[in-house]
């Protein structure tokens, strides 16, 4: 596959893109033609179709599909663009999302086998059939491949399952240093503490908020799931039940931040913290990774409400 950024003038393109705006739009000359904007991992390229004869091929797709491009790229207006000859909706088997959304740059399957381990460690059988009921094949796959955050954090492909191990990784640290946490309990919260957000964002490319996420958001949506599992399991014991949810509910730590709950168990506060510091460092890296420009500090980050001295200073 050739990516965006590795066009050229007077390239000839035969690729699948995501086409990420669709709009019919008429030229000073008074001629009608389809404007698109197309989507890779690498970037977004402007696209023009001017033949009419494909009007029968420009109604059966819409913005938000896959398209097939047969076309070759010009200059215009000082950027390159895309002027297409032919073009098809594309068929699910003929692409994969991960080539055209922000995918994270860890080992994606290393992540997985490093939950699964996590998963299999777990002792209690309570919770070690919660966590099977819960990840079952369609799910665990979803949860693989979702983004955390639509872009506060770890918001692309492969996010939720980067972010879940470093906060599990950080948990299991903390279970070492401290004989008060119950292992099990934290790890498994830990674990769980964002699997509504599988719910809360619509899946690549479009990670945007569902209905679901709008109106209830990650944390009810999660804690629901897990008390829905929980029933499933028999004679899970009550005093558990309580503590697991309340470690989801109280994950986010202030109200302010959208927790129905303050964290008032070790498990809970430690999760809480595990959590926060994942997050704000990886939103320090991106914060820097971004900011191209030659200062030494980075732009005001509304969130961390500072701006940040970029690390190889």
């Amino acid at each position: 596959m050739k990516f965006i950024n590795e066009l050229n003038e007077n390239d000839r393109v035969n690729e699948i893109f995501f086409c990420k705006q669709k709009q019919l739009c008429k030229a000073k000359t008074g001629k009608n033609y389809l404007f698109l904007v197309l989507q890779d991992k690498t970037g977004v390229i402007n696209a023009k179709i001017w033949d009419s004869d494909m009007n029968c091929e420009i109604e059966k797709f819409e913005q938000n599909d896959f398209v097939k491009i047969d076309g070759f790229v010009n200059f215009y207006n000082n950027e390159l663009q895309i002027i297409i000859s032919r073009l098809k909706k594309a068929e699910p088997e003929e692409y994969e999302i991960k080539n055209y959304v922000k995918t994270s740059d860890k080992d994606l399957d290393k992540l997985k086998n490093d939950l699964l381990e996590y998963i299999s460690s777990v002792k209690n059988k309570f919770l070690s059939e919660l966590l099977e009921k819960i990840f079952d094949e369609e799910r665990l796959k979803i949860f693989c491949e979702h983004s955390a955050g639509k872009s506060m954090h770890h918001s692309f492909f492969g996010g939720l399952l980067e972010h879940t191990v470093s906060v599990v990784e950080i948990c299991d640290f903390m279970c070492k240093r401290n004989k008060l946490i119950d292992r099990d309990i934290l790890i498994t919260c830990a674990i769980l503490h964002d699997i509504g957000k599988i719910y809360e964002l619509n899946d690549f490319p479009e990670n945007n908020y569902s209905d679901e996420g709008e109106l209830i958001g990650h944390i009810v949506i999660g804690s629901d799931l897990i008390s829905k599992k929980i029933c499933e399991i028999n004679d899970f014991p009550d005093d558990l039940r309580l503590k697991i949810l309340h470690c989801i509910l109280s994950h986010h730590g202030e109200y302010e931040f959208g927790s129905p709950k303050l964290p008032k168990t070790i498990e809970a506060l430690v999760l809480h913290f595990a959590d926060d510091l994942d997050a704000k460092t990886k939103m320090f890296e991106e914060l820097a990774e971004n900011d191209k420009s030659d200062s030494n500090w980075t732009s005001y980050n509304k969130i961390l409400e500072r701006r940040l001295l970029k690390p190889n200073v």
